[in-house]
C-alpha cells in the first residue's frame, strides 16, 4: 500500500472536515472515549468548560449532557469549526457555546476562564508540549482539572499514523510522539500534579469484521489519557 501524504493539521483537517464525524469513530477513539468520560465529572453544572482543538464538538457534546451550559470551544481548523457548529446546533439556546478559532499554544480565552479544560487527541499535533500545557494551565483557574488525551506513543514506534481518505487519496496528519516522561517533566515545571494516569487498551468488540489492522494493537495501549490538576 502507498503511504499517504502527510499534511500539517491545519490542512489535514481543512480536507477531513467534510466527512469526519462528531463522535469517537473508530476502535482507537472509542478506547480513548471511554477513558476520558470515566474522569470527566458526571455533574458538569456551575462549569465553565473549555475544549481546547474541539474539532467537530464530541467532548464539547459529553460537556453538556453532563450539565455544563457555559462552554467554549476553540479550534485551528475553520471547516472543522464550521462541523461543530452544525453537529451542536441543538444545544442552543439552552447553553452558552462559543466557538473560536485558535489555537491550542495560543487560546483565545481570558487567563483562568476554565473550571474544566479538556483536549482530546490534540496534544500530538503540537511539537512543542510543555508550551502547550502552560497555555491549557493559564486558561484553567487555579484548583481547576485538565483532562487530555494523546495518541500513546507505542502506536508512533509502530509506525501507526493518523490517515484518512479524501478525493480517492489517503492523507496523514502530522503527528509528534509524547512519552509519560515529557508529560511528567513539563507538568513538574508548570506546577500540574498528575492526579491520573489511563493506558486504554482496544476492545476487540469494537473491531468491525474484516477490519484490516495490526494485530499487536490488541497487545498495547493505544492512548495516554491524563487527569491534571493547576495549584
Amino acid at each position: 500500500m502507498t503511504r499517504p501524504l502527510i499534511l500539517e493539521p491545519e490542512a489535514a483537517y481543512a480536507l477531513w472536515a467534510a466527512s469526519y464525524p462528531a463522535h469517537a469513530h473508530n476502535p482507537v477513539m472509542q478506547a480513548e472515549e471511554r477513558a476520558m468520560l470515566a474522569l470527566l465529572p458526571a455533574d458538569l453544572r456551575e462549569h465553565a468548560v473549555l475544549d481546547a482543538g474541539c474539532g467537530s464538538g464530541r467532548y464539547l457534546r459529553h460537556a453538556a449532557r453532563r450539565g455544563a451550559t457555559r462552554l467554549t470551544g476553540v479550534d485551528l481548523s475553520v471547516p472543522m469549526l464550521d462541523r461543530a457548529y452544525d453537529e451542536l446546533a441543538e444545544l442552543r439556546p439552552e447553553v452558552e457555546l462559543s466557538l473560536l478559532r485558535g489555537s491550542v499554544v495560543e487560546l483565545p480565552v481570558d487567563d483562568a476562564w476554565a473550571d474544566f479544560t479538556v483536549s482530546g487527541l490534540v496534544l500530538g499535533h503540537i511539537e512543542d508540549l510543555p508550551r502547550a500545557l502552560a497555555e491549557l494551565r493559564r486558561a484553567t483557574r487555579p484548583g481547576g482539572t485538565l483532562l487530555c488525551s494523546d495518541f500513546h506513543p507505542t502506536g508512533h514506534a509502530l509506525g501507526w499514523l493518523r490517515d484518512f481518505k479524501a478525493g480517492g487519496e489517503r492523507y496523514a496528519a502530522r503527528h509528534t510522539p509524547h512519552l509519560y516522561s515529557h508529560w511528567h517533566r513539563a507538568c513538574a515545571a508548570l506546577d500540574l500534579v498528575i492526579e491520573e494516569v489511563r493506558e486504554p487498551m482496544l476492545d476487540p468488540a469494537d473491531i468491525p469484521a474484516g477490519a484490516h489492522f495490526d494485530p499487536i494493537a490488541l497487545h498495547v495501549p493505544v492512548a495516554l489519557v491524563f487527569r491534571l490538576r493547576r495549584y
